[in-house]
């Protein structure tokens, strides 16, 4: 751990409560460092983690099926909100990361931000317990869930300019890998959202196909609402 892990946990908790050493030196060590790694505490604080945004959407949408409010979760509780709530925190400073990891930029990396962060959950839910972990993860997620209280929010850029252009009658657009940078596991994509009927084109990056297509599908959206008077 490059920085002060007290900051990490009053980042976290909010205030000056401490967290069990052994178990905040787990929660920031990734597989790479050793057999004692943050694998079992991601486990668990996933489950904890799962608990409160289910209650929370339970309780904030009444009139919600099992569907929606499934949905409503997975926009909450994903690797990307994952990673982003942790880069808040600079959970990356904090990593205990193998050799490997160290020199292919691990730290950065969405998939280890994430488990990370759900270790760290973990590790307060058995340190202070269910109510404490409440706490924080509504504070930490408030403004996603904020996010998320509009029907919009449930649904990917893909699917809302999809549905913006079958509601005009229009055909679906077309997505196209046009650049692949970087090294293997540090990839950059570009793709292009292309309007078959008026040849309109959208640009997008991301670090999958899946993320580039969905910047893509986002910035023409903006771009078709922009004009739009309807």
């Amino acid at each position: 751990m490059s920085a002060n892990p007290s900051l990490l946990v009053r980042a976290l908790l909010g205030d000056d409560t401490p967290l069990r050493t052994d178990l905040l030196a787990l929660a920031l060590t990734h597989r790479s460092a050793g057999r004692a790694n943050n694998e079992r505490l991601e486990f668990l604080g996933d489950a904890a983690l799962g608990l409160v945004m289910a209650e929370a959407l339970w309780s904030r949408f009444p009139d919600a099926d099992e569907g929606e409010l499934s949905r409503r979760r997975a926009a909450l509780v994903n690797k990307d909100s994952l990673a982003a709530v942790a880069r808040e925190l600079r959970l990356g400073d904090y990593l205990r990361l193998g050799p490997g990891e160290l020199r292919t930029g691990g730290h950065a990396r969405d998939s280890i931000l994430a488990d990370a962060l759900e270790a760290l959950i973990g590790a307060v839910y058995l340190d202070c317990g269910l109510e404490r972990v409440r706490d924080m993860v509504l504070r930490l997620f408030a403004e996603r869930l904020a996010r998320v209280a509009g029907e919009d929010a449930v649904k990917d850029p893909k699917t809302r300019l999809q549905e913006w252009l079958q509601g005009r009658r229009r055909p679906v657009p077309e997505y196209s890998v046009v650049d692949v940078s970087g090294a293997a596991h540090d990839q950059q994509f570009a793709v292009t959202c292309r309007l078959a009927d008026t040849g309109a084109e959208s640009r997008g990056l991301g670090s999958s196909r899946r993320r580039a297509e969905q910047d893509a599908a986002g910035r023409m959206l903006a771009e078709l609402q922009a004009g739009s008077h309807d």
